[in-house]
């Protein structure tokens, strides 16, 4: 995370990914939503935009500011959630005499994991636990360059930037206020280009980790599997899913291999947690966000697989549309990760 500065003017949300933009505003004690809206985006635009000198980013986020806004912002002051894709979160366990120089200890672990050079990251980190023997250390790292880049494009559209975090932080600020989020617990969020997996104990993200399957990807793999045009195999996709049914057999058969590199990665992720991590405290329940999420049966299916209890995630029952229009059900999934980032409030940025 990279904690700019601290002001106490109502904070909004802004979500950048490679397949759109979302803003909210919530009024987090009233759980009311103030304003929101959204906009999609092509992927290799964002790629040129991160990575070089397009305008894009600036001139979609300007565009959703001023024509494209349900409700409104009663600030210009923003939390920046960015893809979890492009970050590397874990948490340690060190002894407590390391805690005199943490900083050299948490470069260490830097070097050991993050496969790119230190000096072209922002680093944070924060002790979430200790005990007599050891400190157990958060730390999250995000390319400079990317950060750089979201926090420019929100800037040349009038925002001020107080803080910006991987997108999976602000799903599990949300869902541990609205799904039982305080139990060790599972995320995965199916975005449509990729997946962000973490496991979520005691209201901190301890582990993530994730791959370039989502939605979309599902629904090529029924079309091709079928034979049939994208948009019948949407349809399928949303309509009939894993659920049982005539054409279940098909549809799981299409989208079994990229389910079990899913699956491979989720293993992979609650390993490390058990392993390295857990002290004893066993894993509770698995929730799936993200639009991909609208498939049917998807909690069933991890359920099955890996014999613990799954579900599909439902934070809208807490947050309260009030008058505005609310998102049409299927669109109402992609807007949980700025639903977390709105929800966040102003004092806990520098607790």
């Amino acid at each position: 995370m990279a904690k700019l500065f601290y002001t106490d003017k109502p904070i909004i949300g802004l979500d950048i990914s490679n397949t759109g933009i979302k803003v909210m505003s919530i009024d987090a004690k009233r759980w009311l939503v103030l304003g929101y809206g959204s906009v999609d985006l092509e992927p290799i635009k964002v790629k040129e935009s991160l990575e070089g000198d397009s305008t894009y980013l600036a001139e979609n986020i300007q565009s959703l500011l001023k024509e494209k806004i349900v409700g409104s912002l009663p600030s210009n002051h923003v939390v920046i959630g960015i893809p979890t894709a492009r970050s590397y979160s874990r948490t340690f366990n060190l002894p407590v005499a390391v805690e005199k120089t943490l900083k050299d200890a948490v470069e260490l672990e830097v070097d050991q994991y993050i496969p790119i050079p230190a000096s072209t990251l922002y680093i944070d980190y924060e002790i979430i636990e200790r005990n007599k023997k050891e400190i157990t250390v958060l730390m999250s790292a995000v390319s400079r360059t990317i950060i750089d880049k979201c926090v420019a494009a929100a800037e040349s559209a009038g925002m001020v930037v107080s803080m910006v975090e991987p997108g999976i932080s602000a799903v599990a600020r949300l869902l541990t206020s609205t799904e039982d989020g305080h139990l060790p617990s599972v995320i995965v969020d199916i975005g449509p280009a990729s997946t962000d997996i973490a496991v979520l104990d005691n209201s901190n993200i301890r582990v993530t980790g994730g791959l370039a399957i989502g939605g979309n990807t599902f629904t090529l793999d029924i079309a091709k599997k079928l034979n049939i045009a994208l948009e019948n195999a949407h349809q399928l996709k949303v309509l009939n899913g894993l659920n049982a049914g005539a054409r279940q057999q098909k549809i799981r058969e299409a989208l079994d291999p990229s389910l079990k590199r899913i699956l491979t990665e989720i293993r992979k992720v609650m390993r490390y947690y058990n392993e390295r991590i857990s002290d004893d405290r066993k894993l509770e329940q698995l929730l799936v966000v993200g639009s991909g999420s609208n498939m049917p049966g998807i909690g069933e299916f991890f359920t099955n697989e890996l014999v613990m209890p799954a579900r599909v995630a439902s934070p809208w029952q807490k947050l309260d549309f009030g008058k505005l229009p609310e998102p049409a059900r299927q669109f109402r999934s992609r807007y949980i990760t700025v639903a977390g980032l709105a929800s966040i409030t102003p004092g806990s940025i520098w607790k």
